[in-house]
């Protein structure tokens, strides 16, 4: 008999409910009870929709405020000392300061750091250790939501972070301190919680360990059976279920798993597909991840079967499921009323995704009766995806077939490019810049609404437009940032912009998905090949420069964040992909040289993120990623510099690629390490020149001119002076005019001084 299970459900809301009221909460302007009755709501719709859709081992403590990370942070009191809990239960406004930096007077601290989790655009915030790290149960959260979803009729799978992963996805204080050294201290308050969960009724506990499918040391990997032992000692009568997911896992570390005390195991299929070796012999009882959690394709339900018919027995117990948790998919295909009705029938978001796993349950379970009609029509809209005329177009295949070095290679090296560059730009030393998007006030996305219901002409937008640009260059003047950028106010996102003027997108009105807190993003759909049919940023870029005499940087996203941040065809390889929307982005780069722009930000946020989990595939996968850039970018004159930004992420391993991009320019987030990550670029001695972030745009926490200051002068010691711009974390979309400013000036003053200092 199949079993289905979830390994996750969205938190946000299928309208985003849970953003809206989380901001409302900072803001003031609604109670914590008011927040918490939301809540409450959103999981109570979260489980009618799963025991709807057929799910047997329906989820719980899926749901987050922030993060799931910053629960588990919660749950085991390991708050760090600069937050000054008071040892209790956490409370939410401990939680947030956690999250997003507070600046009261009674407490003025940073936020965590953040990073990527795994290589999805999902971010978690960061664990810190220390040797002397005491850990005790300071959080109620599983308890409390599984007994709410047992008093609606519920009797949920609880869902905790494991403590590997826990302990391996956070940072020591000290380079010679591992946090693999805390697995001891950890392990009796994660019994503990198992140990509640289970005397409360839990029949199935998910513990997730995605930290086993990366490439772990002998020392790591000798701890994973003892653990798992450890924790099944605690589970009473409850069923231990360990998932893994985003890779497959190694043969040893598989064997470790297999012969542990655990009773079920999670495999990812879709992205782990070596996984379906462990399957035949299983000594466990498996769920399988046959459906995909990270995409929007419908699948073919007729080869799945077939597939859970030729490889499981029909004796084993089997669990069906997503390949991880369905975070990363939108809610519900039927609130969407803007894809295209012939490339909606190939869509499946979260919901329809249970439903999926419901018909292979079904038929396998009960025969062909009641699926009969469902499965035909699976099976003429995955043919209708393959045969249809909208997906290729030979004159871009044919483009891909001129990929050479004289498309990938600068005319001249960065030293003589530098030189030429400085003697235009004649730029001060540590020039001020920002990374490109500044607030989108309430305004904005009022006027930006009002013109696509029609409400508002083009001549009215425009001239909209047109003002705020004007007033955000005077500002950057007032200001007096040396390199300034046009405010990016006509863009809803930095990659569905781009998406809107490219032929293979579509978009949807309901794809919604959570990034980070309150951060969603909507990705767009790609599903044909991909080209630039007229310019796309050219007008206001050219607009900005009129404005003024500053130089303003043109901004462009890259082809590898453009593919990471979309839903991307699953019919051809990815690489193939990412060389399409690079040759659409050169065209607007040799526009925007044409039309008088000097300085060419291109964004790679996703660099990092697009990372294998796997070392093994590293080669492969940054061979490609630095050819897409440089056919991107190496069209330009040597007079044109180009710029790039990339997000939160260790950079050791990949510095090499990241030279190879050949960008005169890198900015990077790093205020949140404490410009931890520049010891990358002191080790390697990067030759070109870097911008480390001074401040931290995803908090609403404003440093001080010193504190910028200090973050610079750990810079110097890593980073050769005369090679340091100064800049923001990243981009201002999200963060209100006052901070903004107050923050950019301390920035400024901050480059000032140093000039000053230093001259």
């Amino acid at each position: 008999m199949i079993k289905i299970s979830t390994i996750g459900y969205p938190r946000i809301g299928p309208k985003r409910e849970l953003k809206k009221v989380l901001e409302l909460f900072w803001k003031g302007k609604i109670s914590e009870n008011e927040l918490e009755k939301t809540a409450k709501e959103l999981r109570k719709q979260n489980w009618q929709v799963q025991k709807a859709n057929g799910v047997d081992l329906i989820s719980s403590n899926d749901f987050s405020f922030y993060d799931q990370v910053l629960d588990t942070i919660c749950l085991l009191g390991a708050i760090p000392n600069r937050y000054k809990w008071d040892k209790d239960k956490v409370s939410l406004k401990t939680y947030f300061a956690m999250a997003r930096g507070s600046q009261d007077k009674e407490l003025d601290v940073p936020a965590l750091e953040m990073t990527k989790w795994f290589d999805t655009n999902y971010h978690y915030l960061v664990p810190e250790f220390s040797a002397d790290q005491t850990f005790s149960l300071s959080s109620n959260k599983p308890f409390d939501e599984f007994n709410e979803a047992k008093s609606l009729g519920y009797i949920t799978k609880p869902i905790i972070l494991g403590p590997l992963s826990f302990l391996l996805l956070g940072k020591s204080d000290t380079q010679s301190f591992k946090t693999l050294n805390l697995l001891d201290k950890i392990l009796p308050i994660y019994k503990e919680v198992i140990g509640k969960l289970s005397d409360l009724g839990a029949e199935w506990i998910q513990i997730d360990e995605p930290i086993l499918v990366k490439d772990l040391d002998e020392e790591v990997i000798s701890r994973i059976k003892p653990t798992l032992n450890e924790l099944k000692k605690a589970s009473k009568n409850s069923k231990i279920l360990i998932t893994t997911y985003f890779e497959s896992l190694d043969k040893k570390i598989h064997e470790k798993l297999s012969t542990s005390d655990i009773d079920a195991i999670h495999l990812d299929l879709v992205r782990g597909t070596e996984n379906k070796n462990y399957i035949q012999n299983a000594n466990k009882v498996l769920s399988l991840g046959i459906i995909d959690g990270r995409n929007i394709w419908k699948s073919d339900l007729n080869n799945k079967i077939k597939f859970l018919q030729q490889s499981t027995k029909s004796e084993n117990e089997i669990i069906i499921s997503t390949s991880c948790s369905l975070l990363y998919c939108p809610y519900d295909l039927d609130l969407e009323k803007k894809v295209p009705q012939e490339i909606k029938r190939w869509l499946s978001f979260s919901k329809q995704k249970l439903n999926e796993l419901n018909l292979i349950k079904t038929f396998i379970n009960e025969g062909d009766k009641n699926t009969n009609k469902e499965l035909e029509q699976n099976k003429l809209d995955i043919l209708d995806r393959q045969n249809s005329k909208l997906i290729h177009d030979s004159s871009v295949k044919k483009r891909l077939k001129t990929i050479d070095s004289s498309i990938t290679k600068r005319k001249s090296s960065y030293s003589q490019r530098s030189k030429i560059q400085q003697d235009i730009f004649k730029l001060p030393k540590f020039p001020t810049t920002t990374i490109g998007s500044f607030p989108q006030t309430q305004d904005v996305r009022q006027a930006r609404a009002k013109f696509k219901r029609g409400e508002l002409d083009n001549e009215s937008y425009k001239k909209f437009l047109k003002d705020k640009t004007i007033d955000v260059i005077k500002k950057q003047e007032e200001i007096d940032i040396d390199v300034v950028v046009h405010g990016e106010f006509e863009r809803n996102d930095m990659v569905e912009y781009f998406g809107e003027y490219l032929k293979g997108f579509t978009f949807s009105s309901s794809g919604w998905v959570q990034s980070y807190g309150s951060r969603c993003v909507k990705p767009p759909i790609i599903y044909g090949d991909i080209s630039r049919s007229k310019a796309m940023t050219v007008y206001w870029s050219k607009f900005a420069q009129e404005q003024t005499k500053k130089i303003v940087k043109g901004m462009l996203t890259g082809p590898i964040t453009i593919l990471q941040w979309s839903f991307v065809r699953d019919d051809q390889p990815r690489k193939s992909t990412t060389r399409e929307i690079a040759f659409a982005i050169r065209d607007e780069v040799k526009d925007l040289e044409q039309n008088g722009i000097k300085i060419i930000q291109i964004d790679e946020p996703a660099l990092r993120e697009g990372l294998p989990l796997k070392k093994e595939k590293w080669k492969n996968y940054l061979d490609w990623s630095v050819e897409c850039f440089r056919i991107a970018s190496s069209v330009v004159k040597d007079e044109t510099q180009i710029h790039t930004h990339m997000c939160y992420g260790e950079f050791d391993d990949i510095i090499d690629s990241i030279a190879a991009l050949e960008a005169d320019v890198i900015s990077i987030e790093t205020s949140r390490s404490r410009m931890e990550l520049l010891k990358t670029f002191e080790k390697f001695k990067y030759p070109n020149e870097i911008g480390p972030g001074v401040f931290d745009i995803h908090s609403p926490r404003v440093p001080s001119t010193q504190e910028m200051t200090n973050l610079l002068t750990k810079a110097i010691k890593n980073i050769n002076k005369d090679k340091i711009w100064v800049n923001p974390d990243c981009g201002l979309k999200t963060r209100g005019w006052p901070e903004t400013i107050n923050a950019l000036r301390n920035m400024v003053l901050a480059a000032k001084n140093l000039r000053k200092s230093l001259s």
